[in-house]
């Protein structure tokens, strides 16, 4: 399943390419993209489980900006 997101308080671009990086190398994550400019996230990930992925996200991006998160 491929679904996009709006990141919302996403303030640094570095951030978004650690994020990026680190949602990528998530287990059931076929490829995950981050646009600073965009605020946006698009995320491809296995259908069964990807709600769980998505949780699994979050987190991870709360470890680089604690307070940006995804608008469902």
């Amino acid at each position: 399943m491929r679904k996009s997101f709006k990141l919302e308080d996403l303030d640094c671009a570095n951030c978004a390419a650690k994020m990026q990086d680190a949602i990528s190398k998530m287990p059931g994550v076929e490829k995950c993209t981050v646009n600073f400019m965009m605020q946006k996230m698009t995320l491809v990930a296995d259908d069964a489980r990807f709600d769980e992925i998505l949780d699994e996200a979050q987190k991870a991006i709360h470890k680089f900006e604690p307070d940006c998160n995804i608008i469902r």
